[in-house]
């Protein structure tokens, strides 16, 4: 009796679902499985807790297809991000297809036309991204009137990208006679608020406390400087021969390390938001595959891999939030299977490293940093380190420059230019005399007035070719327009006031 509860012969599921289970090998249910599944066969909303990596899709997925399969209506399922959504149709498909289920992926980077004609196929469970699916209801190319179960995946991380507007309203849409399951891996004050306005009496099932990681997960910290993380990165890549993925704070520096990983023969591939929705799916599927072994991602994809195998997870940059911590950490040690952790702090980040101890509940240890080399100090940037001078060296160590030669020239303002006619006469720094000295220039000792009248006169505008007087806009108001232009008298003015 006791091992009949541990299995998912005791949940209720139908005896097709089991059989496509079985060859599936889906023999034991996890813990969140085994709370969900008969509650949400009964038809009743649940509201589930549990970290990233339990087997949350399962849990929902199940329960949907054998009530589509026996009731009517359609399923809705919202995810925040599109990997995400992509495999969980693959998680759907894998069961449900054998029975005769139709899904339809609504995300962005996509092009609309195809996701229409998946809609006109009259799917039994729509996938979607929040803002791709109010694209489709603005269009009306969507109604969520026949939606009978609506599941709401992966909450707390939709909140945080600020789908709150777009929640609401596709929550607005649906019809009020409904079975909702959210799921969520921390309860925030607002989903409590989603809970008690758009569900009724909701069940709560919690696997484990907010913020709690697996128990088969092993963690450790390293204090190093920043421009010594990419090496520290090569020395740890050297020691674990399995799959890694490695997390930037920023799309940009996860870009940087990728580049510099396969510059040094280390197969790497990217995944952020600056990349196209093709791009990310062929990182991840190579990836999976081992075509690449080294994965650097943001916390986009935090909890939009599901990759089982992975042997090592890389904090190269520390979480701007403690909770994604346990997000990170989460993409190994999956489905009871051992895993290891390592996080990347600076010893400024003291102060971060006691906000995700106070987090998990738990002392990390700190190892010991492994001799690095001395001439290998490269920074993300992948620039040489600068080793700037001190204030007083870089300001007073310069030689002073040499001072440009001064012309003295015969006009009307002296200016430090060569003139237009007479030779320039060069004067060396600190011997410079009155730029009206007679001894310096004999022909200058007339007047200003001759000065002057020997300039030529040069208009505003073009000096040289057919435009030499200017454009029209320079003889218009130029000093020299009357010369050239008679002036215009305004309507209703004598022609003697004429200016």
């Amino acid at each position: 009796m006791t091992e009949l509860k541990h299995t998912f012969d005791s949940l209720g599921i139908a005896p097709k679902l089991l059989e496509i289970l079985a060859k599936l090998q889906f023999t034991t249910p996890t813990p969140i499985q085994r709370q969900s599944i008969p509650i949400a066969l009964e038809g009743k909303d649940i509201m589930g807790i549990a970290q990233t990596g339990t087997g949350k899709t399962l849990a929902f997925g199940i329960p949907m297809i054998q009530r589509l399969a026996t009731h009517k209506g359609k399923g809705l399922i919202i995810l925040p991000t599109r990997e995400l959504a992509v495999q969980v149709d693959e998680a759907l498909s894998k069961i449900g297809r054998p029975v005769g289920l139709k899904t339809a992926i609504l995300i962005g980077g996509e092009n609309l036309n195809k996701q229409v004609r998946q809609l006109k196929n009259n799917p039994h469970v729509i996938i979607a991204t929040p803002g791709r699916l109010i694209d489709h209801l603005e269009q009306k190319t969507v109604t969520l009137s026949g939606v009978s179960i609506l599941v709401l995946d992966e909450a707390d991380r939709m909140l945080d990208m600020g789908f709150a507007p777009q929640i609401k309203r596709i929550l607005q849409n649906v019809p009020g006679k409904r079975q909702t399951m959210l799921f969520s891996a921390t309860m925030p004050q607002e989903i409590i608020q989603i809970a008690n306005s758009y569900m009724q009496l909701p069940v709560r099932v919690e696997v484990a406390p907010p913020g709690q990681a697996a128990q088969t997960i092993s963690q450790e910290v390293f204090f190093v400087h920043k421009q010594d993380k990419m090496s520290l990165l090569e020395n740890i890549l050297k020691q674990y021969q399995g799959s890694v993925l490695v997390f930037s704070r920023t799309k940009f520096g996860a870009k940087k390390i990728a580049h510099q990983l396969s510059q040094r023969g280390l197969g790497a591939a990217e995944i952020h938001s600056n990349r196209s929705l093709n791009q990310r799916l062929e990182a991840l599927n190579g990836f999976k595959s081992g075509k690449y072994r080294v994965l650097v991602a943001t916390d986009i994809a935090a909890r939009g891999i599901d990759v089982t195998g992975i042997e090592l997870v890389i904090n190269f940059d520390l979480p701007e939030q403690a909770e994604d911590y346990v997000h990170r950490i989460g993409r190994t040690g999956r489905a009871q299977k051992l895993g290891h952790a390592i996080s990347f702090a600076t010893p400024e980040q003291k102060y971060d490293v006691k906000t995700i101890e106070r987090l998990i509940k738990k002392q990390l240890p700190v190892s010991a940093l492994p001799k690095l080399p001395q001439n290998q100090t490269l920074a993300v940037t992948g620039r040489p380190k600068f080793q700037p001078q001190s204030h007083a060296a870089s300001r007073f160590s310069r030689q002073p420059k040499a001072p440009k030669p001064y012309y003295a020239s015969p006009t009307k303002f002296g200016r430090q230019s060569r003139p237009h006619r007479g030779p320039a006469v060069p004067i060396p720094a600190g011997q410079r005399r009155d730029i009206f000295d007679p001894n310096l220039f004999p022909e200058a000792t007339n007047s200003r007035q001759s000065m002057e009248h020997d300039r030529p006169r040069q208009p505003h505008g073009r000096r040289h070719g057919r435009h030499a007087q200017g454009s029209r806009r320079d003889r218009r108001h130029s000093r020299f327009a009357p010369n050239l232009r008679p002036a215009r008298v305004p309507r209703g003015m004598p022609k003697d006031r004429a200016f």
